[in-house]
């Protein structure tokens, strides 16, 4: 398994590239609504604090699984931060 700088690593590229997505498409369509733009973001970092405190939680039962489960989460969540962009 992956150590879990390289996890926490992700979880900052990973989101951190979504919501550069975001400042794109913003740049690009200036006269656009940007309420659901700014959603996004603030779903990307509400979603970077979960993860990366689901990381950092040393008190759980059995540490391998529940890192592998945050890097699904992950994938999900960033699949559907992702979907959301392609629909703006």
């Amino acid at each position: 398994m992956a150590n879990i700088r390289d996890l926490k690593k992700d979880i900052n590229f990973v989101l951190g590239d979504i919501i550069d997505a975001v400042y794109v498409w913003e740049a690009l369509n200036p006269k656009e609504d940007r309420k659901e733009s700014e959603a996004v973001i603030d779903d990307a970092i509400a979603t970077f604090d979960t993860l990366i405190t689901k990381v950092n939680d040393r008190k759980v039962e059995n540490r391998g699984k529940n890192l592998v489960a945050v890097r699904a989460d992950l994938e999900k969540e960033g699949q559907a931060l992702i979907d959301r962009i392609n629909k703006l």
